[in-house]
């Protein structure tokens, strides 16, 4: 098996126990030196409000500026450091769609832990699935994990969030729409699922039209902040 990321040979040892336990391999697809440039963000002191990474749990100085909702809270799994953005870079961007699997165990341990009644993730538009050809944050998810309960708005021209700056990302207009007739989200626990945390624009959006149509509350889940 070799990285999915440096593309050298993983070297797997089998133990005597494991080999008479009879349970299949679990074989990695990341090397450790490439998994060891990824930084894992300690929940213990995290915002408890975006998940970002730091020394305390208090409301980080964003979260401050952000009207207080009791309803929603991000988590973030790891720090948007060198090698997530060069991870994104691949993936997201280049459209190489092997390299899902790299977190893909780690984000759907999180969704089973977090118990949610339904799990939604952010979509992508139209245009960007005909470009691209997948939408980055299903791909850590497994069927039925996903629900298709939230699309974007017709938009003409719609301008990557990728592509903005802060403040023209806080700016940035409701851009989702809830779809009833596949989910209902009314008095249920809601995991909403997506790639980076940045400013919070785009997941508080989707966390608001989840909450204003009856959900109880809203727990985001993104890999990076």
């Amino acid at each position: 098996m070799k990285c999915l990321l440096c593309h050298q040979t993983i070297s797997t040892k089998l133990t005597l126990p494991w080999i008479l336990s009879w349970q299949p391999i679990a074989r990695p697809v990341v090397c450790q030196r490439c998994w060891a440039t990824f930084a894992p963000i300690q929940r213990a002191t995290a915002c408890p409000g975006c998940g970002r990474s730091q020394s305390r749990p208090q409301l980080c100085a964003d979260c401050q500026r952000w009207p207080l909702n009791q309803a929603f809270k991000n988590i973030a799994l790891f720090d948007y450091n060198d090698a997530m953005h060069a991870y994104f870079q691949r993936y997201k961007f280049q459209g190489d769609y092997q390299l899902r699997r790299v977190f893909q165990i780690p984000l759907q341990r999180t969704v089973t832990r977090l118990a949610g009644d339904l799990v939604l993730s952010i979509p992508v538009t139209p245009a960007t699935m005909t470009t691209r050809g997948f939408n980055q944050v299903t791909g850590w998810l497994t069927d039925g994990e996903n629900q298709p309960g939230i699309m974007t708005k017709a938009k003409i021209k719609a301008k990557a969030q990728s592509q903005k700056d802060r403040s023209a990302r806080l700016a940035t207009p409701q851009p989702f729409q809830l779809v009833t007739t596949q989910v209902q989200v009314q008095d249920r626990h809601v995991v909403l699922v997506d790639d980076i945390y940045t400013t919070g624009r785009t997941i508080r959006h989707a966390a608001q039209l989840i909450l204003e149509s009856g959900a109880k509350s809203v727990t985001g889940l993104t890999l990076a902040r």
